[in-house]
């Protein structure tokens, strides 16, 4: 029996045509970079002496990685994006800023978080993933029961878990999917804990277009001790 191809949970690959500066740190830059294509992804090796390891998946433009990057040069920043255009974006950024600590995954997470040791990271961001808003799509979702499952997995007790949409049935959707995931806490008190941006965000150009159909909802999640 044939293996079922994987989940497809983003679009397009690549839509614009680079120009010559992106296509050029895409040739020098992204290969020093790139994590192992295979086998372990261990993070003390990526960068000795980090002293905490974050990842972000989807990072599109890499407007929030590389200014979190830039506030924290002690930690190592992973970061995961399939879309071409979004990678070449977020090289630019690192270039212009000289960051040491990213490190770009350019195709899907779930390779990554595979290859990752259980317990190596300390914060995990998500942040307007594709919503794939028509009814027939929404098993594309990034967010299940199974990507729950191993985000659990690799963030340390203690770890953070930030999920961000704007789309109203998506934030349902994963808050419905992570309050099931018992080894999550989610900390919220007040309406404000998931209505107003956390004091550490860094505001995306995909973000302030507000595509969606509602306010951006904002999802802290903590990794609970064993």
């Amino acid at each position: 029996m044939e293996t079922p191809p994987p989940l497809r949970s983003f679009g397009r690959i690549r839509s614009r045509t680079l120009k010559p500066r992106q296509a050029s740190l895409m040739e020098t830059l992204l290969p020093a970079l790139r994590p192992p294509a295979e086998g372990p992804v261990d993070p003390a090796i990526l960068m000795p002496g980090a002293r905490e390891t974050w990842l972000e998946i989807g990072f599109g433009g890499g407007e929030h990685m590389s200014a979190q990057a830039a506030a924290r040069p002690d930690v190592l920043v992973l970061g995961a994006e399939p879309f071409v255009n979004g990678v070449a974006s977020a090289l630019r950024h690192v270039d212009e800023a000289g960051l040491k600590n990213v490190r770009i995954h350019d195709g899907d997470a779930r390779d990554l978080m595979s290859r990752l040791p259980d317990a190596s990271l300390d914060r995990l961001f998500v942040l307007f993933p594709d919503p794939w808003q028509k009814a027939r799509h929404n098993k594309r979702r990034l967010v299940n029961p199974a990507f729950a499952a191993e985000a659990a997995q690799l963030l340390k007790p203690g770890g953070q878990l930030r999920l961000a949409t704007d789309w109203a049935d998506y934030a349902d959707q994963m808050l419905r999917v992570l309050l099931a995931e018992p080894r999550f806490e989610w900390p919220a008190r007040s309406a404000a804990d998931w209505r107003d941006a956390p004091a550490d965000h860094i505001v995306t150009r995909y973000e302030a277009k507000r595509l969606g159909d509602c306010s951006p909802v904002w999802l802290d999640f903590i990794r609970r001790s064993d």
